[in-house]
């Protein structure tokens, strides 16, 4: 629990230093959902990444899968 709420502020913070348009809109369980602007894409995904796998030091490595479509469902 700790590690996905570090991560969302971290993520927050990040986003607005860049100035993006896309935003954080969920948090289910473990999965953060996120509404992403088409040009912001790859910058976006890539600090997704970053900071979920490194947000915490632990003894065990974190590894993210990130999915993208137009819609929640198409990810499912």
């Amino acid at each position: 629990a700790d590690l996905i709420k570090l991560a969302m502020i971290k993520i927050d913070e990040s986003f607005k230093k860049e100035r993006f348009k896309s935003r954080l809109l969920l948090q289910i369980h473990d999965e953060l959902i996120f509404e992403v602007y088409k040009p912001e894409l790859e910058k976006v995904k890539s600090i997704i990444k970053e900071i979920m796998e490194h947000s915490l030091e632990i003894s065990v490595p974190i590894k993210v899968n990130l999915k993208t479509g137009n819609n929640w469902a198409e990810l499912n």
